[in-house]
């Protein structure tokens, strides 16, 4: 019922899994108990309820469709998502993504951007998940609204308007309807949690382990100041787009597999876009366990890899093309040097400082600023071209290789971090191609994790380079 588990053996994991609180499954299942009709994550940490009154989903929506309400305590609205490697079809995979989006898009929209029709998507969603695609995207907002009464001290007005619902009216009776609960029921009691001049504290989780010194050295490497900036403890960006702007900072708490995000924006109906594009810039959503097992088996030595290696991303695509092209033949230290005057010259000013520059500033500029060849600009010019004429849309790789100076190694990663797609091997990369010669490897086998490889092998490298210094 409504995308119950029903499998024996899956069962069985899970149950041990729910009886031992591993943290390495939250997020990938959810534990519903007919007696009290409440869902929760498996990292639950009230009293353990009998096996024979738990039903198990994959889903939080799920879950809730089939009548149970979301627990008050281990927040299920804020575990992480569960991964591709589940199996999902390809187009409900990104049907979740975009119904999931706030503020919601109409069906039709949707279906359109998919490339199926909206009675197709209609029954793809209801024979996959259990559920048509309006009701789906109603589950998304009510727990994104959740999350945010219990982890910031935003109005209910505000809330509402953040997770899609426009009025506080409309927020409570479909949260009535839904979960037979009130804004003010779920919201209890809002505890290190604040809001000055639109400032929100959230919490985002992620599966240990989790290798936050690789992730803060990658990115402080490549950080652009004045837009991004990386401490010991903490990731934080400046933002802007056009309809809000703002500043997102993450800091890492080990302790608690999880980053204390701290928001100030413009436009709250832009807070589930802006955090979840920081979750995966973070690479929250990853399980390092598959992957460090599948880089196992292409070859790296289980002394040498990487635990708990995660795929840092860039914050648009956009943006990581133009990185792409502007580290064409140099190094990360000139390519830098290139970026920086990008920004310094194009970018947007805001009250905290200065944007990445949107894709009409770079279309428009001759970019006289930029030493290099005249080619490479023009290249820089047409990604920008193509950015603008597509909008929100997501790129296409047959797009980007037909852009005149856009190759195979700039497509990949301008793919691999700014769509953060998890199978893109950079095998024409001049360290990548090194250290593939010191550790012999099968790219092959390493699918659909491929991306990894690629980072474990540049982080090989790298340790290569401090151990001769």
């Amino acid at each position: 019922m409504y995308g119950e588990v029903k499998d024996s053996e899956q069962i069985k994991q899970y149950s041990q899994a729910r009886q031992s609180r591993d943290p390495r499954f939250d997020g990938h299942f959810f534990v519903a108990v007919i007696s009290t009709g409440i869902f929760c994550r498996p990292v639950c940490p009230a009293r353990l309820p009998s096996e024979i009154n738990v039903r198990y989903y994959l889903h939080a929506a799920q879950a809730a469709h089939a009548g149970f309400r979301p627990c008050l305590r281990c927040r299920p609205d804020s575990a992480p998502l569960s991964p591709a490697w589940l199996g999902v079809a390809s187009t409900v995979q990104r049907a979740e993504r975009l119904l999931s989006e706030i503020p919601p898009q109409p069906v039709s929209k949707i279906a359109c951007r998919l490339g199926v029709s909206p009675r197709y998507l209609h029954r793809l969603m209801s024979s996959r998940v259990g559920m048509p695609p309006v009701v789906w995207q109603k589950y998304q907002q009510l727990l994104f609204a959740k999350r945010l009464l219990q982890q910031s001290s935003l109005s209910v007005e505000d809330v509402a308007v953040a997770s899609g619902f426009n009025s506080a009216r409309r927020l409570q009776i479909t949260m009535k309807k839904y979960w037979k609960l009130t804004p003010s029921q779920c919201r209890g009691h809002v505890k290190n949690a604040f809001c000055i001049h639109r400032q929100i504290n959230m919490t985002v989780y992620f599966r240990a382990p989790y290798h936050w010194p690789f992730v803060r050295d990658f990115l402080a490497v490549r950080a652009i100041p004045g837009t991004e900036d990386v401490t010991t403890s903490s990731y934080r960006r400046i933002f802007s787009s056009q309809n809000c702007q703002g500043v997102i900072e993450a800091t890492y708490q080990g302790s608690k597999n999880a980053f204390a995000v701290t928001l100030t924006i413009s436009n709250l109906s832009a807070v589930r876009r802006i955090v979840e594009n920081l979750t995966r810039v973070l690479d929250l959503h990853a399980d390092p366990q598959v992957i460090e097992a599948a880089l196992a088996r292409a070859g790296i030595p289980q002394s040498r890899l990487c635990e708990g290696i995660r795929l840092p991303g860039v914050w648009s695509a956009f943006e990581a093309g133009c990185r792409a092209i502007l580290g064409q033949q140099v190094s990360v230290k000139a390519a830098m040097n290139n970026l920086m005057k990008l920004v310094q010259h194009l970018g947007e000013e805001t009250d905290s400082g200065r944007a990445f520059p949107s894709p009409k500033r770079v279309a428009d500029d001759p970019l006289t600023f930029l030493k290099m060849p005249e080619v490479r600009k023009q290249a820089l010019r047409n990604l920008a071209v193509y950015f603008n004429d597509i909008g929100d849309e997501r790129p296409e790789e047959r797009d980007l290789l037909a852009l005149k100076g856009i190759g195979p190694w700039t497509a990949d990663y301008l793919m691999m971090r700014g769509e953060s797609e998890p199978d893109r091997f950079l095998g024409s990369d001049l360290v990548v191609r090194k250290m593939s010669e010191q550790f012999p490897v099968n790219d092959e086998v390493a699918a659909p994790w491929r991306s990894y490889l690629t980072l474990q092998l540049w982080q090989l490298a790298n340790e290569r380079t401090a151990k001769a210094e």
